[in-house]
């Protein structure tokens, strides 16, 4: 009887520091193909300067773009709220909040 008592007293005192455990959220962004079709069209048009990673950056979702990177954003009325810039032969899209790549386009 005395471990299912010490059991549930841990369990109480517990709960409330396993709620204070910072959360860790996944966000996975998802494209149209006709969006992203009309982003790389959007891209093309614009020709902006093609970037040289920067020594020790890999391209990959979810890394942060450093500081020294131009991101170039698209017009409003698209609605697409992301940036842009392109590495070698790869267009990134990134969150300008947090300079984060959400996807990589080819």
């Amino acid at each position: 009887m005395k471990p299912i008592i010490a059991a549930a007293v841990f369990s109480l005192l517990a709960a409330p520091a396993f709620a204070q455990m910072p959360q860790t959220t996944t966000t996975t962004t998802t494209i149209s193909p006709a969006d992203e079709s009309q982003m790389r069209e959007y891209v093309i048009h614009e020709h902006h300067p093609v970037m040289t990673p920067p020594s020790g950056f890999e391209i990959n979702t979810g890394a942060v773009v450093p500081q020294g990177v131009d991101l170039y954003s698209f017009p409003a009325e698209h609605h697409w709220n992301y940036q842009y810039t392109t590495f070698g032969d790869r267009t990134v899209l990134v969150d300008p909040t947090t300079r984060k790549i959400i996807t990589i386009m080819r």
